[in-house]
């Protein structure tokens, strides 16, 4: 699967767009739309040149096929195109939790599944933060949508 718009949407909204390295709150240079490396492999540094918007949406679109790529490999059951969007948005920010592709590869529970999303990943620096508590809970909703 690819991730849809609605899914492009929701991720870039929580990342919002840098032209400047900058250190995310977990303390890693990131740049653009939340890259924290290059499509080559090379990780962001803080020394590294600004970028451009247009720049931005390259790099973004460049690596967001290695994210659906881990879904589309961790994931054994079928999904609906909000779940992968929950799951890529997640995985894009996160890396992925081999916990909840195994959550929802043995088809638990839906409130099992929804209290997982909205509890874990949501502190950075040993802080609990607001953003990532409303990143949650979106890719959540989401993942229930119909």
């Amino acid at each position: 699967m690819k991730t849809s718009q609605k899914g492009i949407n929701l991720i870039l909204s929580f990342e919002g767009f840098s032209a400047k390295p900058y250190l995310d709150s977990a303390g890693i240079p990131t740049i653009g739309y939340g890259n924290t490396y290059y499509p080559e492999g090379k990780k962001v540094t803080m020394k590294d040149p600004s970028i451009s918007k247009e720049k931005g949406v390259e790099l973004f679109s460049s690596v967001l096929p290695t994210y659906e790529k881990i879904v589309n490999n961790k994931i054994r059951v079928a999904l609906t195109q909000n779940q992968f969007d929950a799951l890529v948005s997640h995985t894009y920010n996160t890396g992925g939790s081999d916990t909840l592709f195994s959550l929802i590869n043995k088809k638990a529970d839906p409130e099992t599944i929804k209290n997982w999303f909205v509890s874990k990943y949501i502190t950075a620096g040993g802080k609990l933060l607001n953003g990532l508590i409303r990143r949650r809970k979106a890719e959540a909703d989401l993942f229930f949508s119909k």
